[in-house]
This record gives structure tokens, C-alpha cells and sequence, in this order.
């Protein structure tokens, strides 16, 4: 049985998160599968996507791509 939401919880598509990741939908299908990103599914079997989750890893992923390198 799926994790219950919070009625305002937004769910995403696997199309909406990987627009917001610029990667295929199915890059974002193996995350999930991998379990680099949680997900749940709907009754007809599709992933859906917490979008509180989707926009916390994506600002991790933005922060590391953003921090400076360090020369020496």
C-alpha cells in the first residue's frame, strides 16, 4: 500500500520531473527504481513523484553544481 500524503501534497508525473531536471522521463523512471528518488504509485500502476521530494533534490543537485572548486 502506497505511504499516505498530505491532502496538499502536489504529486508529479514523471514528464513534469524530468522538465524540471532537463532529462528523459525515463531517466527519471530508473532513479525511482534505483531509489535515488521515492516514489508512488498510482492504482493503475504509474509513478507519481512528491513534489516537496522532486524540489528538495533538485535544489541539492543545484547547490553542488553551483559550489566552487577548489584549486591547489
Amino acid at each position: 500500500m502506497a505511504a499516505p500524503t498530505s491532502s496538499d501534497e502536489r504529486l508529479l508525473t514523471p514528464g513534469e520531473v524530468a522538465s524540471l531536471f532537463r532529462v528523459d522521463p525515463k531517466t527519471v523512471t530508473r532513479w525511482a527504481s534505483a531509489g535515488r528518488i521515492g516514489s508512488i504509485r498510482t492504482p493503475g500502476g504509474h509513478r507519481r513523484f512528491r513534489e516537496s521530494e522532486v524540489r528538495s533534490l533538485l535544489a541539492d543537485l543545484t547547490s553542488e553544481a553551483t559550489l566552487p572548486v577548489a584549486h591547489g
